[in-house]
């Protein structure tokens, strides 16, 4: 199976007033994301579906990448800040597919990624990284940040 995990794109607003949680993409990160976007048409990405978080941001972001490589979007409380390797084990069992995309939080895709492969990454906002993943360990296969769909 190859996971695609897609952090969300930028979100700081420096006068927020509201809940964390309900905080959209800034028009920065809108913009950045179609970007992303673009660049996952370039990389010939293929998934069977998009599973975002439900926080704004997020579902956000899998809607722009998702209107870019022609896939269905699905909401997955799961995915909400706090996702572990445990829900990651939920959310397959629960699946078909062969290719998923997974947009979220960090540092839980880091420490998702860093449990699934060994290794320490570093997702930066609108980052893309590509893990090939059987059973409880995976391999990642690359990890992108953003600057390198904008090239």
């Amino acid at each position: 199976m190859r996971l695609y995990f897609l952090r969300h794109g930028e979100a700081d607003w420096p006068d927020w007033e509201g809940r964390d949680d309900d905080r959209p993409l800034t028009a920065g990160g809108r913009e950045e994301m179609h970007e992303v976007g673009q660049f996952l048409v370039r990389l010939k990405v293929r998934v069977d579906f998009v599973l975002t978080s439900p926080l704004p941001r997020a579902a956000q972001t899998a809607d722009i990448a998702a209107q870019h490589i022609k896939a269905s979007v699905r909401r997955e409380n799961l995915l909400a800040p706090g996702f572990r390797p445990r829900q990651l084990e939920q959310i397959l069992a629960a699946q078909r597919g062969e290719n998923l995309l997974l947009v979220g939080h960090e540092p839980d895709f880091s420490e998702v990624i860093r449990a699934l492969t060994g290794g320490r990454a570093k997702m930066s906002k609108a980052g893309l990284a590509l893990l090939e993943v059987s059973g409880t360990e995976g391999k990642l296969l690359w990890l992108f940040p953003p600057k390198v769909a904008k090239a």
